[in-house]
Order: structure tokens, then sequence, then C-alpha cells
């Protein structure tokens, strides 16, 4: 999304309304959120899309956010074209930051999300984690690539093989 974009599906959360003993959210794009966000990941439709939140505050202004993420949509197959309906049903789990905070790069730290005014963006938040579930490579049950259009290159390093040997 280019910087000066606005979300698709903004949901603003000022990380200060996130006291002791946590908060749970439910959010829920609308069609035309839906419509719009198919169209910046470049799918087909996403006929619904809803994330399930449990926001808990930690030390220095942090606060967890897990939960879960769950969408109906329908990417084309990237053999014939046709539509491939599909659901994502997955877990989530990121931590937001305060102004200040820097991200810690650890491999096995959760994914950390800047909020430099003090506000986060759910809502760009889960799209992101959508984003990131989609199926790379969606096929229609029985499609095949046809043999021309198969990588070959392994064949040839073996014909090279084969010359450097003799």
């Amino acid at each position: 999304m280019p910087p000066d974009a606005a979300p698709e599906f903004a949901r603003p959360l000022p990380l200060g309304t996130v006291r002791e003993g946590g908060r749970r959210l439910t959010l829920t794009a609308t069609p035309e959120e839906c419509t719009a966000l198919a169209a910046r990941f470049g799918i087909l439709s996403l006929e619904s899309f809803a994330a399930e939140l449990r926001l808990t505050p930690e030390e220095e202004g942090t606060v967890r956010t897990e939960g879960s993420i769950a969408a109906s949509l329908t990417q084309a197959c990237i053999v014939t074209l046709e539509p491939v309906a599909q659901t994502v049903d997955e877990p989530v789990a990121f931590r937001l930051l305060p102004p200040g905070r820097e991200p810690q790069d650890g491999p096995d730290d959760i994914d950390e999300i800047e909020c430099p005014d003090g506000i986060a963006d759910l809502g760009e938040a889960v799209a992101e984690q959508l984003a990131l579930a989609l199926d790379p490579y969606p096929r229609a049950p029985g499609a095949e690539l046809p043999e021309e259009a198969t990588d070959r290159s392994a064949d040839a390093f073996a014909a090279l093989a084969r010359l450097r040997k003799n």
C-alpha cells in the first residue's frame, strides 16, 4: 500500500485504552472493505473477513494481541485461471509498540508493530496477516501444468555435468 493511501480496513485503537484485564474485539469487514482488500491483494474476491482478538497490556505500554482471522475468498487457479474458492482460518499473534519503543529482531519473537502516535490500526494489522495466509499457488482440482511448461533447467545442468566428466 502506498504510504499516503488510507487503509481499506481501518480500525484505529489508542493503545492507552487497553487497560488491566485486557480487551476482546471482533473486527468484521464490510462488503465494500472486502472488495477493496481483494483488489489490493490481487484476488478475484473476498466474500468475508473477520478477526477475533484478545488484547493484553504488557510492561512499558506494549499490548500483546492474539486471536484468529477467518476469511472466505476466491483466487484464480495458476494453471487454468478458473476461480478457486478457499477459506482461511489462521491464528495470529503480534505485539503493538507504543511511541519510542523499538522492535526486537529475535527469530523467536512475535511480530511487532510500531505505533509512533500511540494509535494502532488493528484492521491493517489483521489485513496484513490475511495477505500472508493467502495460498501463493492456488490450483483448481485436477489442474496440471502442460509438459512444455515444466522447468527443465535441472536437465540442462545434468547435461553440462555429463560434458564435464568426458
